[in-house]
């Protein structure tokens, strides 16, 4: 393996006997391993609560590679560079012996100091965490110290607050990576050279030619094993206040200066600033929520959300959220941005579809056959890749015209050489590149977007609920939302990447 000119690590990694560190984590270090993107010069510390042995670590970290990775070859070299320290969070003398086991790895694999402290556990234990690394010196170092932390970053807007005045007094703003998972997909990471690097588009990306766009990320899955958190959560909470405005605000930000960390941020939080705020009763003109009934996934029969396992049978959590987002500026005033995101629906899939608007007279339109609007769609996941839908003369006499889709999947070309998410955002950590994670100034504007809805929903109760089939694409609300202004979604399914490419 040739490895590349990155710098030397210890990756520490709190909660690592957990969920997303053997599904995720792991298997992520070990590709960029594999790839030559990690220094050999690196280390991974777990910790955990249980009382585990260097060699039980080993065993867990080897089950998680041989399980999701196609090459073994490498497994037993990187596991060499592992080791486990049994923790208290919130006892000193934990931390002692956790910066002492840090320090012989930094002198065993020649580390330079630099540590990554990566947070994959319940958010009440950031500020402790935190507090410790400070007080008991394992920030003290002569490299570099980085925190990673896991969503979500607070409830509303007053506990991530005071989450950040916490961890602030120890890390600064720099040192600091909001990791958002959805900012490491390919295809979210390719809205910004989709947009910037065509001349076809960038001139043409503004009210005068875009009608509205829409967001959809929709889960087959319910709330699963996650219903306690879930209940304190909600879709709002869970996927809209980061993951879905985050798109937005991808889509909708102007070019920056240049392609710097701080100048993409900027340009990011002039779009949450200008969403046009909403409160009290103007929420229901706005947004609609739904929670899933019994019905059938995939041949499957399944239950309510009120059913299942740690969830309220009277609960008033909403496991689906639509809602119309405005932007007030020059670029995007009176352009709709639709954001859709639910579990238990007909099909698991991430996609951005942006309509553009008719022309001003169409010489091809007749009563019999009227022509079908352009599309440019951008397939985040399962699939990845772009569509773009045109008109085109049909192969026959006369001058009517079908629908043409031009397709590029980057599934079907990459394959399994697509890195996933968490192998992105990690290898930009080790580099100390935080385009991709999210600023605090970003984390406070969508909290303050989001905390008007929530307010107003926990105020009122919904009656209806459960609203909308499992299987189904939500609460036929969702399409009286886009029916007020002559609009509705387009289907999922058939703008599926792989149905495309003709």
């Amino acid at each position: 393996m040739k490895q590349e000119n990155t710098p030397s690590t210890l990756i520490m990694i709190f909660g690592a006997t957990g969920d997303l560190a053997k599904r995720k984590l792991f298997p992520s270090l070990y590709q960029l391993y594999l790839k030559g993107k990690m220094s050999n010069n690196f280390a991974l510390l777990g910790v955990g609560r249980r009382e585990w042995s260097h060699d039980r670590f080993k065993d867990h970290v080897r089950d998680s590679l041989q399980a999701s990775s196609h090459s073994k070859e490498h497994i037993e070299s990187f596991i060499e560079h592992c080791a486990y320290q049994s923790h208290d969070v919130s006892d000193s003398d934990s931390y002692i012996q956790l910066k002492n086991l840090a320090n012989e790895l930094d002198q065993q694999f020649e580390l330079c100091g630099n540590r990554i402290f990566y947070l994959a556990m319940a958010p009440e234990f950031f500020g402790t965490i935190t507090d410790h690394l400070k007080q008991d010196g394992l920030t003290d170092t002569k490299g570099f110290c980085r925190l990673v932390i896991e969503k979500p970053f607070g409830h509303d807007l007053a506990s991530a607050s005071a989450l950040n005045e916490q961890i602030r007094k120890s890390f600064s703003e720099e040192q600091i990576y909001r990791i958002d998972h959805y900012l490491g997909k390919e295809m979210v990471q390719n809205i910004e050279v989709i947009r910037f690097a065509n001349a076809i588009f960038e001139p043409q990306w503004n009210s005068r030619f875009i009608s509205n766009i829409q967001i959809t990320s929709s889960e087959t899955l319910g709330v699963e094993e996650r219903g306690r958190y879930y209940e304190t959560s909600g879709a709002l909470r869970d996927m809209v206040q980061n993951h879905m405005l985050q798109m937005v605000a991808l889509l909708a930000m102007e070019p920056p200066i240049r392609l710097s960390t701080d100048e993409i941020r900027s340009e990011k939080v002039r779009v949450f600033r200008a969403m046009r705020p909403i409160e009290g009763t103007e929420v229901d003109d706005y947004f609609v929520r739904g929670q899933y009934a019994e019905g059938t996934v995939n041949g499957t029969d399944v239950d309510s959300y009120r059913n299942g396992e740690n969830v309220d049978p009277t609960s008033n959590t909403e496991t689906f959220v639509a809602g119309k987002v405005m932007i007030d500026n020059f670029r995007w005033a009176g352009v709709p941005f639709f954001i859709r995101t639910g579990k238990r629906m007909t099909v698991k899939s991430t996609k951005i579809v942006v309509q553009f608007k008719d022309i001003p007279m169409n010489l091809y339109y007749n009563k019999e056959h009227s022509l079908d609007p352009n599309l440019l769609v951008i397939h985040i996941q399962p699939d990845e890749g772009v569509t773009l839908h045109l008109n085109a003369k049909k192969t026959s006499q006369g001058i009517d015209t079908k629908p043409v889709k031009l397709s590029y999947s980057a599934s079907s070309i990459d394959g399994i050489n697509t890195p996933e998410a968490y192998e992105k955002l990690l290898y930009d950590c080790i580099l100390g590149d935080a385009t991709n994670f999210t600023h605090w100034d970003e984390v406070k504007h969508s909290w303050s977007f989001v905390d008007k809805i929530s307010t107003h929903w926990e105020s009122t109760t919904e009656e209806s609920f459960p609203n909308y089939a499992s299987g189904s694409m939500g609460p036929a609300k969702s399409d009286e939302l886009l029916a007020q202004e002559g609009f509705e979604w387009w289907p999922i399914g058939e703008l599926d990447v792989k149905k495309t490419i003709e």
